[in-house]
């Protein structure tokens, strides 16, 4: 990828989300921003579906919903492999997984969060106690089906070892080839401000990608974001993007009768 880096001021902003994606390359590790509805990358999501790249492996707390987000990726069969946390309310994603359409990591939710700050920090793996004595550690754990219901591919069992006699299982840092951010607001040189739970996985993911993309609701100048208020300096992103305010989603509409 022709990576765009910190130079001449404004270098980093493209003028649409379609340049912006433009050269993510098929079979592509993506780690995408977003929990639940809350802070998903969608207009650059939405541009990546036009270029019709296909077998990606997607890292993401969850896949979306059905008509939104990942989902539209899902619905048209790029994705190939899902490293995340959560199902959700995306049945075609569960549905593709158990027809062994699709190949799912399931991960637990702070291990996940942990391998992808990991990739950013330069940590190539770590121990945590969390999944020890469960078919996260052992192994088995169904990552692909076949279309009958069998187990095609099983997680492989993990290292484990005592520490001050307690068990820890070693976890890999998940590092991606490109991350997809949604940020309230960001500067010229990448500064990014999230919008309250949106600082979910997005900061995250923003570190685990080698080229990090980021969408924004408003573009300023530099220097016109406090310091203070930054959650993420601009040296973990490569090209940022204006989208303008994003629609407000919900997931599970709940109403009193």
């Amino acid at each position: 990828m022709d990576v765009r880096t910190a130079g001449d001021r404004g270098r980093k902003v493209v003028g649409t989300t379609g340049e912006a994606v433009a050269d993510i390359p098929q079979g592509s590790r993506l780690a995408v921003g977003g929990f639940g509805l809350v802070g998903v990358p969608d207009q650059l999501i939405a541009a990546l579906v036009d270029t019709g790249v296909d077998e990606l492996e997607v890292f993401s707390n969850n896949c979306g919903v059905d008509d939104w987000g990942l989902g539209l990726l899902l619905a048209q069969h790029r994705i190939r492999r899902v490293v995340a946390s959560y199902v959700g309310e995306n049945k075609e994603f569960a549905r593709q997984y158990l027809a062994g359409e699709l190949e799912v990591e399931l991960t637990p939710q702070g291990t996940l969060a942990e391998r992808l700050r990991a990739a950013g920090t330069g940590i190539p793996a770590f121990y945590t106690p969390a999944g020890v004595g469960t078919p996260i550690a052992d192994g088995g754990l169904p990552w692909r089906y076949t279309s009958d219901g069998a187990v095609a591919v099983a997680s492989p069992p993990k290292e484990i070892r005592e520490f001050g006699g307690r068990h820890y299982v070693l976890e890999e840092a998940l590092q991606a080839d490109v991350a997809l951010v949604h940020a309230v607001r960001g500067d010229t040189e990448g500064n990014l401000v999230f919008a309250k739970t949106a600082m979910n996985f997005n900061p995250l993911c923003a570190m685990a990608g080698t080229v990090t993309v980021a969408e924004v609701e408003e573009l300023v100048a530099p220097g016109e974001i406090d310091p203070a208020e930054v959650h993420l300096p601009g040296i973990f992103v490569q090209r940022i993007v204006e989208t303008g305010p994003q629609e407000k989603k919900i997931e599970k509409r709940t109403v009193a009768s």
